[in-house]
């Protein structure tokens, strides 16, 4: 059952549209949310950060017979500006100068704003009415991006009725070239990072495995050769028929090991045979 209210979301929802979701089904959570307060009809600083962060946009408007067009505009974030809670404004730039959409202003003045955010997968819905303003120096100023290159013919002043959000379903999820590039800049500087805290491991375990050779060479060793070292006899007199204790066991932290070539370390002894 529809109500009688009047609601914001009215200049969405007509008699016509309020038919088709009853019909649909639909009708009474529309109904819930009317009752809840309907659709804002002023500009949130939420919103406001949402809009002002755009850099392409879709302009909706009809003409005196009702023919829709939709036209695009775009510009650097930043080129839809908050002038109030319900005003939008806007450089209109030079294109290919047929002027549809100043043409169906001049009949019509009702138009609608879709906002999309692709890699948020967000989108927003505003009804209002715009306008073209020709001749304002200043408000053109104040509105034109600085430094971006095109040449702006008139300002468009679009003014909020309601606004609706959508939800994420069935948009897809893209990104802006700009911020993909920076995302990569950014990924590179961690491999160089990584890259270079590998070098440095490298090099303290290529400096630490210099150190035990070295060691090595001091304890009379030949660290090259089996013969000179592993397999080597010791002369002297020990006791144990010319054997001399092995130095290797004695200051390498290898002797743990088992099975390296040329040293008995079975033997509980510790001399090399």
């Amino acid at each position: 059952m529809d109500t009688t209210g009047v609601y914001s979301s009215d200049v969405a929802f007509t008699p016509s549209v309020k038919a088709v979701q009853t019909h649909k089904g639909s009708r009474r959570s529309y109904e819930r949310m009317e009752e809840r307060g309907s659709w804002q009809t002023r500009i949130t600083p939420d919103l406001a950060g949402f809009i002002e962060a755009q850099t392409s946009i879709f302009l909706a408007s009809a003409n005196a017979e009702g023919q829709p067009y939709i036209q695009h505009r775009g510009g650097p974030p930043g080129f839809l500006r908050i002038l109030d809670d319900k005003t939008i404004g806007f450089a209109d730039f030079a294109g290919n100068r047929q002027y549809i959409t100043l043409g169906n202003l001049a009949d019509n003045p009702k138009a609608q704003l879709f906002l999309i955010d692709y890699a948020h997968r967000r989108r927003i819905k505003i009804w209002g009415e715009a306008r073209a303003v020709e001749g304002d120096a200043a408000l053109m100023a104040r509105l034109m991006p600085q430094g971006y290159k095109a040449r702006p013919e008139q300002v468009i002043l679009f003014t909020v009725s309601a606004w609706d959000a959508n939800c994420p379903q069935h948009i897809p999820q893209r990104f802006e070239a700009a911020d993909v590039a920076a995302e990569l800049v950014e990924r590179d500087k961690r491999i160089e990072g990584l890259e270079a805290e590998i070098k440095r491991m490298r090099e303290a375990m290529d400096e630490a495995s210099t150190s035990r050779l070295v060691l090595v060479s001091l304890a009379g060793g030949n660290p090259g050769s089996k013969e000179g070292f592993h397999s080597r006899r010791h002369s002297g007199s020990s006791g144990l028929g010319g054997a001399a204790p092995c130095p290797f066991r004695a200051i390498s932290p290898f002797t743990e090991e088992r099975n390296i070539v040329g040293c008995n370390l079975t033997n509980p002894s510790g001399y090399c045979r």
